[in-house]
């Protein structure tokens, strides 16, 4: 045994000894555990999975494959993390699933690691929020601070910015993006990028404008709220088409970083914008 194989697993030995580990669980004596980490009876770990300090894992919880779970973060019972994509093309690759810090992963969520025509990685970041039955499929990538509601569903390669809410059992197809603080209505089918600070609502789903009751929440000042309105006046209600939007709300925005953003993302759309 060498010197470096000995000192990491006595590193791994005193940090197992300030967690508590149920009799019934199965954790590899290859996985990394933190420090005050918690798992429950009947809790699976498996070779490469990695926790940091602090996590909890409540009972009858799978970690698989090449999973990190940051500190702080909580899984509720029967959550299954970082299991084999489900994507056909997935020939066993790798690949990676990345949770991030104070993470809550409430029951029976699914979250798969990514695929090499994905990136390799499935990401989640600090301080989401995901409510029971959530999907997070290959190659999905959440920023921080995202609330996936009871039952909502992302295919592949979605990408959740900062702080959007996604409604129960709400469906975002595949390759779409949701921007920052966007909220998507329950039960609603997305099948285009979802904007930024916009409700956006309905099957197929529409928008509705701006999220002002999220806005006004987070504390937007009320300057911030009017350029936008009027930004998404310009976009939805006028008479103008995209491309004439665009040009006018450039010419209106002024200062506003977030009507920026705005325009940025429309015009960044790969797979067009929700209306």
């Amino acid at each position: 045994m060498s010197a470096s194989t000995s000192s990491s697993q006595s590193r791994s030995r005193r940090a197992r000894a300030a967690t508590f580990i149920h009799p019934t669980a199965v954790v590899s004596p290859r996985a990394e555990i933190g420090r005050a980490c918690f798992i429950g009876p009947y809790v699976i770990v498996g070779d490469e999975v990695r926790l940091g300090d602090g996590v909890r894992l409540e009972s009858h919880i799978v970690l698989d494959g090449r999973t990190t779970i940051g500190d702080g973060t909580h899984v509720y019972p029967f959550a299954s993390i970082g299991l084999a994509s489900q994507d056909l093309k997935y020939r066993g690759e790798p690949s990676e699933t990345r949770i991030g810090q104070r993470v809550r992963i409430r029951e029976f969520v699914t979250i798969h690691r990514g695929t090499e025509g994905g990136g390799m990685v499935t990401e989640i970041g600090d301080d989401c929020l995901l409510m029971a039955q959530a999907h997070v499929a290959h190659d999905c990538r959440l920023g921080r601070g995202v609330i996936m509601a009871n039952g909502a569903t992302l295919a592949g390669h979605v990408v959740v910015e900062d702080g959007a809410n996604i409604g129960a059992y709400s469906g975002v197809h595949q390759f779409c993006r949701v921007g920052r603080e966007a909220y998507i209505g329950g039960y609603s089918v997305v099948v285009k990028d979802a904007l930024p600070f916009a409700l956006t609502v309905g099957n197929r789903a529409r928008c509705y404008g701006l999220n002002l009751t999220g806005m006004k929440r987070r504390g937007y000042p009320l300057e911030t709220i009017r350029a936008l309105g009027h930004a998404f006046h310009l976009l939805l209600s006028s008479r103008l088409n995209t491309t004439q939007a665009l040009e006018a709300m450039r010419r209106d925005a002024g200062p506003c970083a977030e009507v920026h953003e705005l325009i940025r993302f429309i015009e960044t759309s790969q797979r067009g914008i929700t209306k």
